[in-house]
């Protein structure tokens, strides 16, 4: 007699053609839309940073053209820090008012319209409509996290790792590119305009990905009434972490190339030294996230690891600055790309949409605040001791502090 139960014609199903064109159509919807919302949630991210590393680039034409003084170019360059931290700050209040979906339609035409806008007249003109653009990129700053962590929650890591890359991919290519089209195009008007084309492509492709009010397979239509995280002691650490970070790399940013060609390395080598830190993230974007993402243990040791780089790097440059600016300048560049665990630990300790729209606005809110001042004190430092040593001692007490508050974020808690 044979075991089991004998399988009979009752028990087996066949699928009719209508039921599989279903199960197919829906398939292809879902699919669909979450191909098409990470395509958007890339090329949005792609224009995150070049409406700022752009000005770098063509800041002295800008300034020749416009008879503008050293101050209006100092606030040129400070305001999208601290615009960053304002609006991040007001950001999960208005994604709770009108949904996030909106909210990132919002910030997409907001940064379409200041990149024309800035190049219609002068000084004045240009600050405001950088101004407009900026506040573009703070609300899309902190909610496309949230986009991620909503409709792609069992591929979090995979994803902030792509959008990290592609930001970073976006920085260089708004330092790089700019002069050509500034070439092309027979000014730097035109050369600063050309990334409204990018923009205005993202936002038609995010219109495309969340019509009819869906986020492709899931993304929220609205934030709901999220809590306050201004008293949970993990946010603040959270917080604090970003901070760290961001200083750092606002402070390589900004005076990196200096003090090498203090080392004796010429101009363009500086610049391109400066190009590769940002480019070394690229990879370490791709790669460290979706692996950390998964560590059960969570994400503190390869904050740690990645701490270690920097450590070295700063370290190497603030003792033996002309030795190996290659090898200072890869080091610090790997140090810098915990950027994307900080965005993957936003994601990871928010258990949903509300507390990661919450959190991503707070972190990145004040977190910008904290960044701001260090290049400032940078700066202030060294005209006060005619040297590098003691900013560079500054620089490793941020990196430390990154390091001991990055570990306690990591750890697998939530808000």
């Amino acid at each position: 007699m044979a075991s089991g139960r004998s399988a009979s014609l009752d028990d087996v199903h066949v699928e009719r053609p209508e039921e599989a064109d279903r199960r197919a159509a829906i398939a292809t919807k879902y699919l669909g839309g979450s191909l098409l919302l990470a395509v958007a949630v890339v090329l949005a991210a792609l224009n995150l940073r070049p409406p700022v590393t752009a000005v770098g680039s063509v800041l002295d034409e800008m300034r020749e053209t416009l008879h503008a003084s050293g101050a209006w170019a100092g606030a040129l360059t400070t305001a999208p820090g601290l615009c960053f931290a304002i609006a991040g700050l007001a950001t999960p209040l208005l994604a709770r008012r009108i949904g996030v979906n909106p909210s990132v339609t919002l910030a997409l035409l907001l940064l379409t319209a200041g990149l024309v806008i800035r190049v219609l007249d002068g000084p004045l003109v240009v600050l405001g409509g950088t101004l407009i653009a900026c506040a573009g990129i703070a609300l899309a700053n902190v909610l496309i996290p949230v986009v991620i962590k909503t409709s792609f929650a069992a591929r979090t890591g995979l994803m902030t790792g792509i959008y990290t890359a592609a930001l970073q991919a976006g920085g260089a290519l708004g330092s790089s590119v700019t002069p050509p089209l500034d070439s092309a195009f027979g000014g730097w008007r035109g050369g600063l305009v050309s990334w409204a084309v990018l923009a205005a492509l993202a936002l038609g492709l995010w219109l495309a990905a969340t019509r009819g009010g869906r986020g492709g397979d899931g993304a929220p239509s609205s934030a709901g009434g999220g809590r306050s995280l201004l008293r949970n002691p993990l946010a603040w650490v959270v917080t604090v972490f970003f901070g760290f970070q961001a200083c750092l790399a606002y402070t390589v940013m900004g005076w990196w190339p200096q003090v090498l060609m203090d080392a004796g390395v010429s101009r363009s080598v500086a610049g391109l030294l400066l190009g590769l830190i940002s480019l070394i993230g690229l990879p370490v974007s791709l790669v460290v996230p979706p692996i950390a993402a998964r560590q059960r243990s969570g994400q503190s040791w390869w904050i740690v690891g990645l701490g270690a780089f920097g450590v070295a790097g700063i370290t190497g440059m603030m003792v033996a600055p002309s030795a190996s600016p290659l090898l200072w300048s890869i080091l610090v560049g790997i140090g810098m790309s915990v950027f994307s665990l900080a965005i993957t630990t936003i994601t990871l300790r928010a258990r949903t949409s509300h507390d990661a729209s919450g959190l991503s606005g707070m972190a990145q809110g004040f977190g910008y605040l904290l960044a701001a001042a260090g290049p400032f004190l940078f700066g202030i430092l060294h005209d006060s001791t005619g040297g590098w040593t003691v900013p560079f001692v500054l620089l490793l007490c941020v990196v430390l502090g990154q390091v001991v508050f990055g570990f306690i974020a990591g750890r697998p808690r939530y808000v």
